[in-house]
């Protein structure tokens, strides 16, 4: 399992001179470049597959395990003031934030059509019409072409899903919860991936 995730994390960051040389065919992803390089789709969805077992990990072994099945410590928004574990949402942030410093090469982030922190909601077209379709079609993903700033990016939307007890207790129990309804297994918001195509 480990080998399998290393493997596919090589082979993405391997790709990335020959990514940003790439087009993309739309929602349907984009041809390999000339010269055998990775299509932005293969590209985002490896990338997925290690953010999402690492979130997922993170949640059930960590946070629910400590916080709600032993009642060890407490998982808290506020985690240096309350000595607590950071939510995975935060977790999430931070290694987003900590890969923003590394490389411009792809971002990421999480977001909601119901975020608890404002600033999670969605701001383009696409991260709107992406975070809709892909709780619109449990099991699938989202992937469009998008220009901010001038510059041109392959955009991939994929399902959040509550994977832990500890996911949806957080999110109903919530008082700035604009959804307090959640059951395990729901989509909860979308982790939007983003490639610069030059």
């Amino acid at each position: 399992m480990k080998l399998n995730k290393i493997l596919m994390v090589s082979a993405a960051l391997a790709a990335l001179p020959v990514l940003s040389a790439c087009g993309s065919s739309g929602e349907g992803g984009g041809d390999a470049a000339a010269g055998g390089g990775i299509d932005p789709q293969t590209f985002t969805d490896s990338l997925h597959a290690v953010m999402a077992s690492d979130r997922a990990v993170y949640t059930k072994r960590v946070v629910n395990r400590l916080a709600n099945d032993e009642g060890v410590i407490k998982a808290s928004e506020h985690f240096e003031d309350d000595k607590a574990l950071p939510l995975p949402a935060q977790m999430f942030r931070f290694g987003s934030e900590a890969v923003a410093e590394k490389t411009d090469k792809f971002s990421y982030q999480l977001l909601s059509l119901w975020p608890i922190n404002k600033q999670n909601a969605p701001s383009t077209d696409l991260e709107k019409e992406g975070l809709q379709y892909i709780v619109d079609n449990p099991g699938e993903n989202y992937y469009g072409e998008e220009e901010l700033g001038g510059t041109k990016y392959f955009t991939a939307v994929y399902a959040d899903p509550a994977v832990a007890p500890a996911c949806v207790t957080c999110h109903n129990d919530h008082k700035d919860t604009p959804k307090s309804d959640f059951k395990l297994g729901d989509t909860m918001g979308g982790v939007v991936i983003r490639v610069p195509m030059s």
